[in-house]
């Protein structure tokens, strides 16, 4: 694209200043909002907008009237609407904007997802995080950044500037550099390690999967900082039923809900498909760690019988965003899937069968493909014919994974086009045409 043709020939230090300045003009011109109103910082590389939501949520059910951002949507109390922007984190204007009208709609929070592109691009500047949260950490972004350290620093720099409440998962290998940032208060949990639990109160969570356990105590965690007794949290998880996009079964009987203790992980539960046909998720993730906590959610839990078959839908974003992770998406789908189709995802102006022929490459690379349960890999580039395809070949007690979208409304093609877009719907539409 042109903008980012220009930005080569631009000096970085210059770069640097145009974006710190933008977050200090868009700071004052709105009024410095962050210092009359509590703003909590979620950043990691999975988890982010889950934990936004139900951290909104428990801060809701206490009666505070709660802002949010996340990479679904802008809520501001009881008014929410989508987020169509294609980023995660608001420009800076359009950020301080949004801290303004919180301000004066009467919020006591704001929650948003804080993202290492937006650190990188100082759009977390002039903002007074009371609390940040840290969700974990994998490879995602290294070429913006330059190297994996690199990405973590710039996920760092969230800490550096919040003096108040530091939450961290302490499970994740990367947790001691984001415990040495000195905090007032540090609370931190996790499944294996961490001083926060939950007693001897049970939740009962309806969203699936272990890292929505972590998720939720995360979201607790807030609660607790917050003086948000754990009570409270319990209500509130339990009326969740889903996050749009995040393990969202569109297709099927809903989860069951499994409770949510100190110690224990969750047990494997089997989830019958009677009635259903098959089941079909759709998952946002979009990187090699989400992507195979997904589908061993999916083959350890959910799969019932050796006759099952799990068949995944995927692609890469192209534009030159993580190439390296192409071929080890498809590693795992490999790995893990009986049935394969690649399709399109985000390719932008980079060659869309260029992208699907790396992810390929990956698939090729594992050795399941000697295995009686592999069928074969398709490749379809249009979207909604990929998803038909995996439709067409689902039978009883199968699973459908639709994984790098969520629930995302655009898909950005070449020469900066954005076609309206929803996995979700498209496979409605699909099953209701094909009747």
């Amino acid at each position: 694209m042109i903008k980012d043709s220009i930005k080569k020939f631009i000096p970085v230090f210059l770069l640097d200043f145009y974006h710190f300045s933008l977050a200090g003009l868009g700071a004052f011109l709105y009024g410095f909002p962050a210092k009359k109103i509590k703003v909590i910082g979620v950043t990691g590389t999975n988890g982010k907008t889950t934990v936004v939501s139900l951290a909104a949520k428990i801060l809701e059910e206490t009666g505070y009237k709660v802002a949010s951002i996340s990479s679904i949507k802008f809520k501001l109390g009881e008014k929410e609407w989508k987020n169509d922007l294609k980023m995660t984190m608001p420009g800076r204007l359009k950020l301080q904007k949004f801290l303004r009208q919180a301000v004066k709609a009467g919020c006591r929070y704001v929650v948003l997802e804080v993202t290492s592109e937006g650190i990188k691009q100082h759009r977390h500047r002039f903002i007074d995080f009371d609390t940040a949260v840290f969700t974990n950490l994998t490879p995602e972004h290294i070429e913006s950044h330059g190297s994996f350290e690199k990405y973590k620093e710039a996920k760092g720099k969230l800490f550096q500037a919040t003096k108040n409440i530091h939450i961290i998962n302490l499970d994740d290998k990367n947790a001691e550099y984001f415990l040495k940032f000195p905090a007032r208060k540090k609370y931190t949990y996790g499944l294996e390690k961490g001083d926060i639990n939950t007693k001897n109160t049970q939740f009962k969570l309806n969203l699936f999967g272990e890292f929505n356990i972590y998720n939720s105590l995360a979201a607790i965690c807030i609660g607790l900082s917050q003086g948000v007794d754990l009570e409270t949290s319990q209500n509130a998880l339990e009326k969740i039923k889903a996050i749009p996009g995040r393990m969202e079964k569109v297709i099927g009987e809903p989860f069951t809900p499994h409770l949510l203790r100190t110690a224990p992980r969750a047990k494997k539960q089997n989830m019958s498909a009677k009635g259903a046909g098959f089941t079909v998720i759709v998952d946002y993730a979009h990187t090699p760690d989400a992507l195979e906590n997904v589908y061993k959610t999916i083959q350890g839990s959910m799969v019932n019988s050796q006759e099952s078959k799990v068949i995944c839908v995927l692609g890469s974003a192209g534009g030159g965003r993580d190439k390296w992770k192409r071929p080890e998406m498809g590693k795992i789908a490999g790995k893990y899937c009986d049935e394969i189709i690649l399709t399109n995802e985000d390719p932008y102006d980079e060659n869309p069968l260029k992208i699907l022929k790396e992810i390929e490459n990956g698939i090729r690379t594992n050795s399941r493909l000697d295995s009686r349960r592999f069928t074969s890999i398709h490749k379809i580039l249009d979207r909604r014919e990929a998803i038909k395809k995996a439709l067409t070949l689902a039978k009883f007690g199968d699973i459908v994974i639709i994984t790098g979208k969520g629930c995302e409304p655009w898909m950005c093609v070449a020469d900066g086009k954005k076609i309206p877009w929803d996995d979700r719907q498209i496979v409605k539409e699909e099953l209701r045409a094909h009747k």
